[in-house]
């Protein structure tokens, strides 16, 4: 192979491996505690982290996040032994709790579109857990060692905060050696050693993307040891082999050349990535300035889309459980920007259909909130909003207030660029299947 050749196999290995390094950076960022502390969004690995509140513009652990519901967050290792979670029942509320493997597929998502009001107790085992599974437990085995949980529970707003946090609490994980049948047996300890050198004040994906080639690929056959491959991935395990690239393998007596491609494929990663990136919008689904992409949380072998979704929604869930349509123009193709004002209009009766709740979700141009007058980040079927005479809706987009009459309708945008998530949790069949299709975004000035 040419060393061009060598490096662009390389770039391409560089973004197959992206979202196992993001897995690993994003938990000992987001686990570099002794103890639950749920004011900075972090607990040691096997415990759960409360969001006792909606994200503000301070939170900037995982890009693209909503506003629409309570997290709560959970980085597991079962390397050592199987885990117990156990769920409170959650009445009429929507709830939703993905368990993502390391390489970002949900692999399995209690909720209520599959369960109801409840589930469980669940026993979460790893790949080489092959013993019985305990009586009275629904045995969940993933594919990879290392696992996130990202549960999210509806939320109306603060009065409803309380409500909602009775049931994150109530929302356990427990070492199998450690489970009585009752949840309430076990208490977490408080006093777990935290590892030193973590930087926990830069971005996880910066982190990643700031990682020297060697280094990053070393990591790479480092973690698909613990969390391997698919098999759909052999064929392109085969052809990345001969760059040292496997699970477990050293680096060790490759010649220069492919360690000069290694450091080439690393370097060059994070411009294709943010390449594919621009591009995302031309790939999914395009309607009215839309982009819908589809198949998010299980991705086969489409190595560059997970890659992008890491980048640009980690987390991301089922289409049966999410749709999340995305604008970063108008419907007329210009850039949205603070400096212009828009609306997004609803006829009556076509607003998203869904048997969760929607919302739409303002974001800058790094995929974070932004500070506003309003503390409003999202705006939805809960933000009691006033419709027209006609019962169509208005959603104002816009940096200044539209006015007084009108601010209970309005999305604050910052004076910058800006983009826009129309967020569609548990989507009607109208939605899936493309018959009902999202308004444009119109400049008014």
């Amino acid at each position: 192979m040419t060393d061009a050749s060598l490096e662009q196999l390389a770039t391409e290995a560089w973004l197959y491996g992206y979202p196992l390094l993001t897995a690993e950076v994003t938990k000992a960022v987001m686990t570099a505690v002794p103890a639950r502390d749920d004011e900075r969004r972090k607990a040691p690995v096997n415990q759960f982290c409360c969001m006792r509140r909606t994200p503000d513009a301070s939170f900037t652990e995982v890009v693209s996040p909503n506003a629409d519901t309570l997290y709560s967050s959970a980085w597991l290792d079962l390397s050592e032994q199987p885990l117990v979670m156990t769920l409170p029942d959650f009445g009429d509320r929507f709830w939703l709790v993905p368990i993502l493997t390391a390489w970002s597929d949900v692999f399995a998502v209690p909720g209520r579109r599959l369960n109801g009001s409840t589930a469980g107790p669940f026993l979460l085992a790893g790949p080489s857990w092959a013993e019985d599974t305990p009586p009275g437990l629904t045995l969940l085995q993933s594919p990879t060692v290392v696992n996130w949980i990202v549960a999210r529970y509806a939320t109306s707003g603060p009065r409803d905060f309380p409500a909602v946090n009775q049931l994150q609490d109530r929302t356990r994980l427990i070492p199998l050696s450690a489970w009585t049948g009752d949840p309430d047996d076990h208490t977490p300890p408080s006093d777990v050693p935290v590892s030193t050198g973590i930087d926990t004040a830069t971005a996880p994906v910066d982190q990643v993307e700031a990682l020297f080639g060697r280094e990053y690929f070393l990591r790479l056959n480092r973690l698909m040891v613990d969390n391997p491959p698919y098999p759909a991935d052999a064929a392109f395990l085969d052809r990345i082999a001969p760059l040292g690239i496997a699970p477990g393998a050293s680096l060790e007596g490759q010649p220069p050349h492919v360690l000069a491609a290694l450091d080439a494929g690393a370097a060059q990663g994070p411009d294709m990535l943010r390449t594919l990136m621009s591009r995302a919008e031309s790939a999914g689904d395009q309607v009215n300035g839309w982009t819908v992409h589809r198949g998010l949380g299980a991705y086969g072998t489409e190595y560059a889309k997970r890659a992008v979704i890491t980048r640009f929604g980690y987390g991301a869930n089922l289409d049966a459980d999410a749709l999340y349509p995305h604008a970063t123009a108008d419907a007329d193709g210009r850039p949205l920007h603070g400096a212009h004002t828009y609306v997004l209009h609803f006829d009556a009766g076509q607003t998203p259909p869904v048997r969760g709740f929607w919302s739409l979700t303002m974001m800058n141009d790094r995929q974070l909130f932004v500070d506003n007058p309003l503390g409003r980040y999202a705006i939805g079927d809960r933000s009691g909003m006033a419709t027209n005479p006609d019962g169509s809706l208005d959603i104002y987009l816009q940096h200044r207030s539209p006015g007084p009459d009108r601010e209970s309708n309005w999305l604050p945008a910052p004076e910058g660029s800006f983009n826009v998530f129309l967020r569609l949790y548990w989507p009607e069949q109208a939605a899936l299947t493309r018959a009902w299709t999202p308004p444009p975004l119109r400049r008014t000035s």
